[in-house]
């Protein structure tokens, strides 16, 4: 079976494309035919030490991942630390136009030059023994420097790794022969370009720990296939089938449409009834809005969406009903998961230390603004393994609710896998395709 014949046979996204009221974006006519076949996907990548081990030495601490956002260092001197399977690194904003990456540990004695991410000042200075770098991880000063007659100074800088940015996202690699950042991308920029990521700013960003391997979390954010069970409460205003799934070099992307109702509904709602649905109405409340005589849901919440991002998007007309009412979700290998046009959605999932069952899982709302001036970012806000989503519905409203249904599954997940007797997982051909990616990537840099 073909991908082409894998595919739900209800309305394909590409039709619904055909509907739209305004000019479609080209870059959501493309499409690909990648086909990764049905082989089983081995459960131990879940739960064993030593793939664990090979993802540290062979992914972690090879592959291109995000660190922190270009705001997060708007000046000369601040500092964002990132923490991954053991390594801490230290981005640092090291001149206006200029952002470098060094390991985190002070040459001496190896503590921490940074524990937490903030303004470091002119120098980079070590709390221990006082010995300091400047921004560019030059030695600043060597205390008692009569006594290290074996420390050449011009020899003692900070040892550097990889830094590149993209759309206002800071990426760091630590190996020192990786491919260029700009080749592993590809053609990542052409599909944001019009969406200007780097003129959004940080309006939430929120994290939680799950006792669960970082890729069972993951997952389960990387396909629509688990609507109709985990939120069986959206199927009336979502198109989990109709969905999308592409695969573009070391890129995946998903297109969920919305206001449009799934295919697997017995029943057919109206027009008023999907725009209440994806506007989340309850059953004591009035609707948001009343859908006009012979106006779709899609065209009519395309609309509403309009009208509100108007203030901030003055050329907003400019963008198709598809770009302004559905989910689209990429991956860029490993674990950095942007939301394309007005989605406020970016995930990033990793390993918490060195733990193969324990990781934290981020969403960082990026929104537009007002005026010339960006806001400042939002603080960052972490739940712990026992605290629940939905304390967050103030920050990050009615996602939270869906978090919190996705959350259930997660536990049971890790304990299913570590019960598994079976050859291996078996994903579905095209839904799933996007995680089947992700395995073949993961195979190819072992493999490397």
């Amino acid at each position: 079976m073909t991908i082409a014949e894998s595919k739900s046979q209800n309305l394909s996204y590409q039709e619904l494309l055909d509907l739209d009221t305004h000019e479609v974006n080209p870059t959501l006519r493309l499409t690909s035919d990648v086909d990764f076949g049905t082989i089983s996907i081995p459960t131990d990548r879940y739960t064993s030490q030593e793939f664990f081990d090979l993802e540290v030495e062979k992914i972690w601490k090879k592959a291109w991942q995000m660190a922190c956002r270009e705001e997060h260092i708007p000046n000369v001197g601040d500092t964002y630390v990132y923490d991954i399977v053991g390594t801490s690194i230290l981005v640092v904003r090291s001149a206006p136009n200029e952002i470098k990456a060094f390991y985190n540990a002070c040459l001496h004695r190896g503590r921490q030059l940074r524990e937490c991410s903030g303004h470091a000042g002119d120098v980079i200075r070590c709390p221990f023994h006082a010995l300091a770098w400047h921004l560019d991880g030059t030695l600043e000063n060597l205390t008692t420097a009569w006594d290290f007659p074996q420390v050449e100074p011009d020899n003692f800088s900070l040892p550097e790794v990889k830094v590149a940015s993209w759309e206002g996202w800071v990426f760091i690699n630590m190996d020192p022969h990786c491919e260029d950042f700009y080749e592993y991308i590809g053609e990542l920029p052409k599909h944001f370009e019009k969406w200007a990521p780097h003129k959004k700013f940080i309006s939430a960003h929120v994290a939680k720990r799950y006792p669960v391997n970082w890729k069972v979390a993951q997952e389960a954010f990387m396909e629509a296939f688990h609507v109709i069970a985990t939120h069986p409460q959206i199927l009336t205003g979502t198109g989990d089938c109709n969905s999308q799934y592409d695969v573009f070099g070391n890129f995946s992307r998903a297109i969920t449409p919305n206001a449009t109702p799934s295919p697997h509904l017995q029943w057919s709602p109206s027009e008023q009834e999907i725009f209440d649905a994806i506007t989340d109405k309850r059953l004591d409340e009035d609707a948001m809005a009343n859908v006009p005589d012979g106006m779709t849901a899609r065209a009519f919440a395309a609309k509403v969406a309009r009208d509100r991002l108007r203030p901030a998007v003055p050329n907003v007309d400019e963008y198709c009903d598809a770009e302004v009412n559905d989910s689209m979700y990429f991956t860029l290998f490993p674990n950095f998961h942007p939301w394309g046009a007005f989605n406020r959605i970016n995930y990033r999932f990793r390993p918490v230390g060195t733990k193969v069952d324990e990781c934290l899982m981020e969403c960082i709302y990026t929104e537009d603004f007002e005026g010339d001036d960006r806001p400042p970012p939002a603080d960052y806000i972490e739940l712990g393994i026992d605290q629940e989503w939905t304390e967050l519905i103030p920050v990050i409203g009615n996602l939270a609710r869906v978090f919190q249904q996705d959350s259930f599954n997660l536990p049971k997940v890790q304990k299913g896998l570590e019960t598994f007797k079976a050859d291996g997982l078996t994903l579905t051909k095209y839904q799933e395709l996007k995680i089947r990616h992700w395995h073949s990537m993961a195979e190819r840099f072992i493999a490397n």
